[in-house]
């Protein structure tokens, strides 16, 4: 642990070491003359093979396993009667160490929705860049599209399992479009997903980003050492209260960023005193900003599980649990591709219980609505860390959320009911065929079985200075106070149409560059 001693007071803290802070931490890091730290709260492999191997197997869902022990839980509600339990990743890496490999970009139109909110910055031809400069595509290389450089290795889902091609020739049965590469702004349709998995090895953001960086003398990477709060002096962000070795430490620096996740950086804000001053009088936390648009809505997808029964026991998958990916389009047509349904080569009886295959069990879709729609609201209950979060998706509040939601099934019903599918699959096993026809049937089904996507963003969102509903810019600077950012997906005022694990990764090299070389 660094003391802060003569010459030791870093340039920044970088507060949680995922999908940005890596990427942030060791961008920032580059710099020689920067002395940057980075505080992780789990704990911080040094080397690939000190990670478990369930941890590197890309086959597997650590964040599925309840007893995983590189995942931290919160208690939710999706809907007002559907408690559920959300995984975040607590290690180095966070939840690209934990998630399922999902590497796929947002698409034009979400970075022009961006755009508006944080500045013409965040444009899809001015992101492009950087999209490019974050990966090596190992199945496109280098081209107007795609990177062959960068940290991120990129490879697509092999379509050749039974189950996979099936999908296609099933998607091609209904008259659906091929999408060969979901990373290339092309017409949504079905085709193989983008991931940041090689020869069946998970690649998260530590690995990819800071193993080798760990030898640079500007970079201190130090886990087990959860961060308290924020230290404000007179309206500048000094440094961080962390705990460590079973006491509290203040550790000054010239600059605070917080990349701690959607849940944990507003969390950490509020408890710093900065949010919706009425929230955090009545949680016995002293005001230092008030901040409104600190948790007062976020943006997720709601996600259910359809299963259905193979002919037979099924190979297991060779590279990753995913197969294919079928993104169609809502009949309000507003947002093309924003039904998703992602299959899964392993059962969901193995993902929960860290194994490949389970005999007799049947394979699944995961059919998710990510039309961009801001439902979500957070609060905090005390000042103690511990004490959890009061987090309500509010999901299917409205008509158009059930009717989305009610296609998606549908669609991934009319799948399993192609002669193409039933080449492998003896049938959908919920839900039967009476509910699939009734809106009100159907609707208590979803309710029953509902989860979310675990694509959680806008718990700070950026907007305009003048927007009651912004409380960071473009760049991350939290409105109200210096020396302090937020660089990760909490800042995006919706979802993306597709998973942000893509997106949570470009905010930190976004920032990072911001930080180096001034907005571009």
């Amino acid at each position: 642990m660094p003391r802060n001693g003569p010459g030791r007071r870093p340039d920044v803290v970088v507060v949680g070491a995922g999908a940005s802070g890596a990427a942030l931490a060791a961008r920032l890091s580059e710099d020689p003359g920067r002395l940057v730290l980075l505080l992780e709260a789990g704990p911080v492999p040094r080397q690939l093979s000190d990670f478990p191997p369930q941890l590197l197997d890309a086959r597997l869902v650590p964040g599925a396993q309840a007893q995983c022990a590189a995942v931290s839980h919160h208690p939710v509600r999706l809907t007002p009667d559907r408690p559920y339990s959300v995984p975040r990743g607590r290690v180095l890496g966070g939840s690209t160490t934990v998630n399922g490999g999902y590497f796929v970009r947002a698409r034009r139109e979400d970075f022009a929705r961006w755009s508006a909110a944080g500045g013409a910055d965040w444009s899809y031809d001015r992101m492009l860049p950087l999209l490019r400069g974050l990966e090596t595509d190992l199945d496109h290389g280098a081209d107007a599209v795609h990177g062959d450089r960068g940290p991120v290795r990129i490879r697509r889902t092999d379509l050749r399992h039974p189950a996979a091609a099936a999908f296609g020739d099933a998607a091609r049965e209904l008259g659906l479009p091929h999408e060969p590469d979901k990373n290339a702004q092309d017409v949504p349709g079905f085709g193989p997903v983008p991931t940041n998995t090689v020869d069946g090895l998970r690649v998260n953001t530590g690995i990819s980003h800071l193993l080798g960086a760990l030898g640079r003398p500007n970079l201190t990477v130090t886990g087990d050492c959860p961060v308290h709060r924020v230290v404000v002096r007179e309206g500048r962000a000094s440094g961080v209260v962390v705990e460590h070795d079973g006491g509290f430490e203040v550790l000054e620096a010239g600059e605070v960023v917080l990349c701690a996740g959607a849940f944990a950086s507003a969390h950490l804000l509020h408890r710093s005193g900065i949010g919706p001053g009425a929230v955090l009088t009545r949680a016995g936390i002293p005001v230092v900003l008030d901040a409104p648009a600190v948790g007062a809505r976020f943006s997720d997808h709601p996600q259910v599980v359809l299963e259905w029964a193979p002919h037979g026991d099924m190979a297991e998958p060779v590279g990753s649990w995913l197969g294919g990916a079928l993104h169609v389009s809502s009949s309000d047509g507003a947002h093309p591709g924003d039904l998703e349904i992602l299959q899964s080569l392993v059962p969901m009886a193995g993902l929960t219980t860290g194994r490949t295959s389970v005999a007799g069990a049947p394979l699944a879709f995961l059919v998710s609505v990510q039309t961009p729609r801001t439902s979500g609201r957070l609060r905090t209950r005390s000042a103690d860390a511990a004490d959890p979060l009061d987090i309500d998706y509010g999901y299917l509040r409205t008509a158009g959320d059930r009717r989305r939601m009610r296609e998606a099934v549908r669609v991934t019903a009319a799948l399993l009911a192609t002669a193409a599918f039933g080449e492998v699959a003896s049938g959908l096993a919920d839900p039967d065929a009476t509910t699939l026809d009734d809106d009100r049937r159907l609707d208590r089904w979803i309710r029953a079985g509902l989860g979310t996507a675990q694509h959680t963003c806008g718990t700070v969102p950026m907007g305009p200075a003048d927007d009651a509903r912004a409380a960071v810019d473009g760049y991350g600077r939290l409105y109200g106070l210096s020396g302090l950012r937020v660089a990760d997906t909490s800042i995006l005022p919706t979802a993306p149409l597709r998973g942000p694990a893509a997106t949570a990764v470009l905010i930190g090299e976004f920032v990072a560059r911001a930080m180096r070389h001034g907005p571009h």
